[in-house]
């Protein structure tokens, strides 16, 4: 298994063939991604992993309403 995402896995999760428009869904996504030198998209796989799996970083993000009773 590799470290990061594959740029196939990439377009098949974004479902988007341009590296900018792979970016902004991965941003809406909230996945953490960083741009090569290349003008590729680096996703970590573990952080995906965590993601996709309802991961505390995902968990955390669901967490932001007020607590109206404190």
């Amino acid at each position: 298994m590799t470290l990061c995402l594959s740029p196939d896995e990439i377009e098949e999760l974004t479902q988007k063939k341009r590296y900018s428009a792979q970016i902004r869904v991965l941003r809406a996504l909230g996945i953490e991604s960083r741009p090569r030198p290349d003008g590729s998209i680096l996703v970590d796989r573990r952080h995906y992993e965590s993601w996709a799996n309802g991961g505390k970083e995902r968990r955390a993000r669901e967490k932001t309403e007020p607590r109206w009773n404190a």
